[in-house]
């Protein structure tokens, strides 16, 4: 695995996003990577619990999905990762989904919700590195090309 962890989007990325159409429908790929543990701040109240990081990511799953699925967000595909063909070796996936979000704007209106901004604490303690990668559909009638 890589030494960098990368949890949260950096003020250019995030900036980056919001200049990016935001009334058009967006799909975003998730790779995780889990914690052992998580690690919470000491002062959170679960940071005595003792949660390992899967346990910790489906807290902040339960927690954010009313706020996801009210802005018309879903999982439109999950999967395990099996075997790395094309890619670092030393990169693991614990889970890997694609998100896909009626707007852009509906994305932006879930992570500044004051309700997610509270859920996201336990992603944050749960993940030792992710990728999120915005995208946009294209037709896939011609295959490859």
């Amino acid at each position: 695995m890589t030494d960098e962890a990368f949890v949260d989007p950096t003020r250019a990325a995030f900036d980056l996003f919001k200049s990016l159409p935001r009334d058009e429908p967006i799909w975003m790929l998730n790779q995780v990577r889990f914690r052992p543990l998580a690690l919470y701040p000491a002062d959170h109240p679960d940071a005595k619990l003792s949660r390992t990081g899967a346990e910790a990511y489906k807290e902040y799953g339960r927690t954010s999905d009313p706020i996801f699925s009210r802005l018309g967000g879903k999982i439109v595909w999950r999967g395990t990762m099996q075997a790395m063909l094309t890619g670092p070796e030393s990169e693991a996936w614990d889970t890997i989904f694609i998100a896909n979000y009626p707007s852009a704007g509906a994305f932006l209106a879930m992570v500044t919700d004051p309700d997610y901004r509270e859920a996201v604490k336990h992603r944050q303690a749960a993940v030792l590195t992710s990728r999120l990668v915005r995208c946009q559909q294209q037709d896939a009638s011609g295959g490859f090309a």
